[in-house]
């Protein structure tokens, strides 16, 4: 059965009273508050590891999703592999695109359709990421994200406590908010926690393989994800809700009108 959700005020007052508190805080009275109709989502990226050691570590059965859109990085699974075995009792469930709405997308477009305009990278976005993510949080009443206020211009105002009107109005919590992206590495190396080798090659976000390049001294920690694109948002639609002009359009005919 599901607790009370919050509304925006209260929201908005939880979010003022875990300012400048440490991240545990946040996951401890969450983890009481919801559970357990509550998950973590990780992107195996630095943050999504710092935050499965804490969340792990206060209830070791907390649900934990990722979408895997079938286009990640081989170093992705290798670090997934890395997680399972740090974590023996790991509740992880995989995410799947649905297979008929990637076959048709595919068939209309081709396989790297991104690269040819904006419109159609966020169409292959919402079929292998948004979508899959929209059913599964359906039956939360929270989830907890990795976004840090510092990786990118659309999320320098996020708060600790949010309320995701893009999901069914569910709790949003983002417990790293105020961590800067040296809090994070420094967290990962103090617990000497696994992390994507992409890293170590000179990525500093990392999504799909075709999506994702490293990224050159100076650039913005988001600056290798989607490279060729200008003036477009570096953002894929889960944590930032994004129109086109033409994008629902397709995805009625791709996917139906009830977006499975």
């Amino acid at each position: 059965m599901s607790v009370e959700l919050l509304d925006d005020l209260e929201a908005g007052e939880l979010s003022v009273q875990f300012e400048g508190e440490e991240p545990d805080t946040l996951l401890e009275w969450a983890i009481e508050r919801f559970a357990p109709r509550i998950a973590l989502s990780t992107a195996f990226q630095y943050d999504g590891a710092a935050l499965l050691h804490m969340t792990y570590e206060i209830d070791p059965a907390i649900q934990v999703f990722s979408v895997d859109t079938g286009r990640l990085p081989a170093e992705t699974y290798d670090l997934i592999e890395a997680m399972r075995e740090r974590y023996p009792s790991l509740n992880l469930e995989l995410l799947s695109p649905h297979a008929p709405a990637v076959a048709a997308r595919v068939k209309k477009h081709g396989p790297n359709l991104f690269y040819r305009s904006v419109e159609n990278r966020l169409l292959c976005c919402q079929v292998r990421k948004v979508l899959p993510l929209q059913r599964h949080l359906a039956g939360l009443d929270a989830w907890i994200t990795g976004l840090r206020r510092d990786q990118w211009a659309t999320r320098s105002d996020i708060r600790k406590v949010e309320i995701d009107h893009d999901h069914g109005a569910i709790v949003k919590l983002n417990p790293l908010a105020e961590w800067t992206e040296d809090d994070v590495r420094d967290y990962v190396r103090e617990h000497d926690l696994p992390y994507n080798a992409l890293y170590d090659k000179g990525y500093t976000s990392i999504g799909c393989a075709p999506c994702t390049r490293a990224t050159r001294a100076g650039e913005d920690l988001r600056a290798g994800r989607w490279w060729w694109e200008t003036n477009a948002p570096k953002e894929c639609g889960i944590h930032c809700a994004i129109e086109t002009g033409g994008l629902e359009h397709e995805l009625r005919a791709l996917v139906g009108d009830d977006g499975d």
